[in-house]
């Protein structure tokens, strides 16, 4: 028997012995391009009991049948961290959304602003992309997204116990992201990172946003980034100080 160099996410909650029955796109991608074969095991995850082993034990004309052998891992609580961010191109909004899975972003919440250039997005594409990189990072859970809400309603409905991360590019005597984060990291257990649009935040938003009790304005350095190097850089300067303080 051989192990698949892959994992797969299964919509069902998982358990030893029971046979699932893998169809239309893992299928395909198990028979043509990994070209397993029945015995070999294959690692699967449900985002709610931790990951399993399986092997399998049947191919067919238009299905795989794997069964559930043993569980591997268990699922661990994670740090509750959200991903705020103005809709953009669906190829850099595709990248934001596969960096931000591999780095632990619990919650993706779609904000509309005044300089949003792309208001609808295809919720079910950005959920493939999400499980695409829990399968491919090894993550055991996977992230929720939200339906997009516009500015105000987010403003106007903040918890007052998260911490919201605002990567201000206009104002240039902020404070790095990791100087600014070390002064709250013991102070909150929530938190929240937001990235504008590629126009930036207008003036007006800008201040809703630092009128919050729990925002912290911060800078991620001198040069103007792309949201999608924008926000890679933020979650990774959030996790790394708030993961090595548990």
């Amino acid at each position: 028997m051989k192990m698949s160099k892959t994992r797969l996410y299964i919509d069902k909650q998982l358990s030893s012995n029971i046979m699932i029955y893998i169809k239309n796109k893992q299928y395909h991608f198990l028979k043509n391009v990994l070209r397993t074969k029945i015995q070999d095991n294959i690692l699967i995850f449900d985002g709610l009991t931790g990951e399993w082993l399986s092997k399998i034990v049947s191919i067919n004309r238009d299905n795989i049948v794997l069964q559930v052998i043993r569980k591997t891992r268990d699922l661990k609580s994670e740090t509750d961290f959200w991903l705020i961010f103005a809709p953009i191109k669906l190829f850099r909004m595709n990248i934001i959304i596969q960096k931000a899975t591999e780095l632990g972003i619990t919650r993706f919440v779609p904000c509309i602003t005044q300089n949003t250039n792309q208001p609808k997005i295809n919720i079910r594409n950005l959920k493939m992309n999400i499980i695409e990189a829990s399968e491919q990072s090894e993550r055991l859970s996977l992230p929720k997204i939200d339906e997009p809400i516009k500015f105000d309603k987010l403003v106007a409905n903040f918890p007052k116990d998260r911490c919201l991360i605002f990567c201000n590019e206009m104002n240039e005597k902020l404070p790095m992201i990791h100087e600014a984060i070390l002064k709250k990291v013991d102070q909150y257990k929530k938190w929240a990172v937001l990235i504008g649009p590629e126009g930036g935040f207008s003036k007006q938003e800008a201040e809703k946003i630092v009128s919050l009790g729990s925002t912290i304005s911060v800078s991620l350095g001198e040069r103007i980034l792309r949201s999608d190097t924008a926000t890679t850089a933020a979650i990774f300067s959030l996790q790394s100080l708030v993961e090595n303080r548990k």
